[in-house]
Formats: structure tokens, C-alpha cells, sequence
């Protein structure tokens, strides 16, 4: 059995850090004349020799030469976090008990939690895209819970905008946009316009809660795939629970993924570490009327006329869709000025 330490010298030895000790040769006699060998490297007296070897043993298979890394501090992991056993949403008690419900909704969930600096950045978001949907959610009796479609649908960015055309926070198709009077055209995209789009879906959730008997599961699904393709695919499976239902793989994980939303970003402190102060805080805006008289209008002087910057108010007006505005009358958002300290007004060189 090889020890560590003798494993050490080895080591040692084939890395060149010690010169191996000389075997001693036979001790002369004292009548003989000392031989060129024996006198030919007083150095060797000087080695240093190994301690004596312990007598501790080790397996023979833990072939280790090098010293192992102690790892400091605790390792965390994903399973370190459990969904609860009971979650409602939206007033409706979601039936974890089933198993196949469970394990979507744990897919979702960790799906959430792997990423773990996108989470941070959605839940920052939240600080921003969330009070108007509070606020209009509430004036309409809806349940706030709705508000975490936003992260599933478009991760709180109002520009965002899908292969199927959907466009927007609330990532409204044309068609559906039209029906809304949520306008679009060469100029500006109005299902972008987070207070319109807002409006516009608390009022369409509204419908599909009507049209689904006031299960909201089923009408979050028919936000996702249209209310008549969820109503064929109920009666056709002969069916009446969303859990139940088989449909497109998109719609299938549409409503554990909300539901996984609202368990993390309701709780950030608990699964991110953050607390409210950490959130995105609304920039204070105000609208103002611009008309445009000439044939166009940059964005870029609109911006230096109420101190801002083009960049600026692009971002608060995501609905625009060229970098200028034609002859019109146009609402436009702006920082307050007023804010100081986070309108970022843009100082003038003297």
C-alpha cells in the first residue's frame, strides 16, 4: 500500500522539485585510500531526507497526488426550493394533488430559477410594467393576479414582438388588436403603448372570463390560443377542465408558466434575494401635445425641446416605429420635469 507522503515524494521526483538521495556505496576501510566516488560530492550529506513515513494507510485506488481543493461556504441548489404544497391564483385553488399538474408546474418553476440573472432582471421589471395593470385591473374588478401574464407574454418589454405577429406587452395579433381599437400603421403601433394595450386586455379578459364560465384557467388559455380553438378542444376530448386538456405544447405549459411566475415574483425577496427597493421605479412622465405642421419631424428635436434625449423617448414611446413623425397631432410622453433626479434631462453645453 502506497501512503500519501511516499505518493508526495514521487511527485516530487518526477516534477524535478528534489534531487533523488545517492544509494551509499560500501564503507571503506580505514587502510584504504578514500576512493574518487565517495569523496566526489560532500553536497550529498547536506540532503535533506524525508521525514519518517506514517504508518496510516490509504486504498490503493485513490491515486490523488496533488492536494484536494476544500470548496469554502455553502453550495446552494435548485432543489433547495420547493413549490408549495397549496397555491391559488386568481382565487382558484390549483390542484397540485395531481401529480402530471404538479410536475408542469415544477418544470416551469425551475425553469424560472435556473436562470437565475434573467429572473433577477424580470423581477426588476416588475417596478415599472406592473402599476398600470394594478390600476386598471382594480378599476375593472379583475383579480391581480393577471398582471404576471405580462412576464409570460412579453417579459415586460413593450416592443417585443413574435413570429406570429403579435406585438406589444400583452402580445396582441393584429386581429385582435383591431378588434380592441388598438390601431396600427405605417407610423405608430398603438398595441405597444402599455396603458392602451393594458386597457385593451383587461377588457378581452374580461370576455374570455365570460366565455369560459369563470374559470380562469380556461380563459388564460383562450388568451393563448383563441377562445374557439379551447372550446373545440374541450368538447372534442370531452372535457371541461383545463388541467384535463390536451392542446398545443405552447398552450400546455401557457398557464403552469404564469402560475410559476407569480409563486417567484411575488416572492422576490424569498427566491432572488431582492427586496422592493431593488425594483425598476416608474419614471414620472407627463403627455404632452406635439404637432408636427411641417411635412416631418424628427424625434430627435422633439426630444431637445422638451429636454430630453432620442434614445429617451423611444423607450417611452415604444409605439412609434420610425424615428420621425409626419404632419399631425401626436400625444407624446415625456419626462416630467419636474424629476430631477430620474428624469434625466439632458444638459445643455454652454
Amino acid at each position: 500500500m502506497i501512503t500519501r507522503q511516499i505518493r508526495l515524494v514521487l511527485c516530487a521526483l518526477v516534477c524535478g522539485f528534489l534531487v533523488p538521495p545517492a544509494f551509499p556505496a560500501a564503507q571503506a576501510t580505514t587502510d584504504q585510500p578514500e576512493s574518487k566516488d565517495a569523496t566526489k560530492s560532500e553536497a550529498e550529506k547536506d540532503l535533506i531526507l524525508p521525514e519518517p513515513l506514517d504508518a496510516q494507510q490509504e486504498p490503493e485506488d485513490r491515486l490523488v497526488i496533488l492536494p484536494e481543493i476544500k470548496r469554502e461556504g455553502e453550495q446552494y441548489f435548485l432543489s433547495s426550493f420547493k413549490l408549495p404544497d397549496k397555491i391559488t391564483f386568481a382565487g382558484m385553488p390549483v390542484p397540485l394533488d395531481n401529480w402530471q399538474v404538479r410536475e408542469r408546474i415544477e418544470y416551469e418553476f425551475y425553469q424560472f430559477l435556473e436562470d437565475q440573472g434573467e429572473s433577477i432582471i424580470l423581477a426588476k421589471r416588475t417596478g415599472r410594467c406592473f402599476p398600470p395593470a394594478e390600476k386598471q385591473l382594480a378599476e375593472t374588478g379583475l383579480p391581480d393576479d393577471l398582471k404576471y401574464m405580462l412576464l409570460v407574454e412579453s417579459k415586460c418589454i413593450s416592443a417585443a414582438y413574435s413570429k406570429a405577429k403579435a406585438s406589444g406587452p400583452w402580445q396582441f395579433i393584429p386581429s385582435t388588436g383591431r378588434r380592441y381599437r388598438l390601431k396600427s400603421d405605417a407610423v405608430r403601433d398603438e398595441r405597444r403603448n402599455l396603458e392602451m394595450s393594458t386597457e385593451a386586455a383587461v377588457k378581452y379578459l374580461k370576455h374570455l372570463k365570460d366565455f369560459q364560465q369563470n374559470d380562469w384557467f380556461l380563459a388564460m388559455a383562450s388568451y393563448n390560443a383563441g377562445e374557439e380553438r379551447i372550446r373545440k378542444l374541450l368538447k372534442e376530448q370531452k372535457i371541461t377542465d383545463y388541467w384535463k386538456m390536451h392542446g398545443p405544447r405552447e398552450t400546455m405549459r401557457y398557464v403552469p408558466r404564469i402560475i410559476a411566475a407569480k409563486e417567484i415574483y411575488s416572492q422576490p425577496e424569498k427566491y432572488l434575494g431582492l427586496s422592493k427597493k431593488d425594483l425598476y421605479t416608474p419614471l414620472e412622465t407627463e403627455t404632452v401635445t406635439v404637432n408636427v405642421k411641417e411635412s416631418q419631424r424628427a424625434l430627435t428635436s422633439i426630444a431637445e425641446e422638451f429636454g430630453t434625449y432620442f434614445l429617451e423617448l423611444k423607450m417611452l414611446n415604444p409605439e412609434f416605429k420610425k424615428n420621425v413623425l409626419p404632419h399631425g397631432t401626436y400625444q407624446i410622453k415625456v419626462p416630467r420635469q419636474t424629476c430631477p433626479s430620474r428624469c434625466f434631462k439632458q444638459e445643455k453645453t454652454p
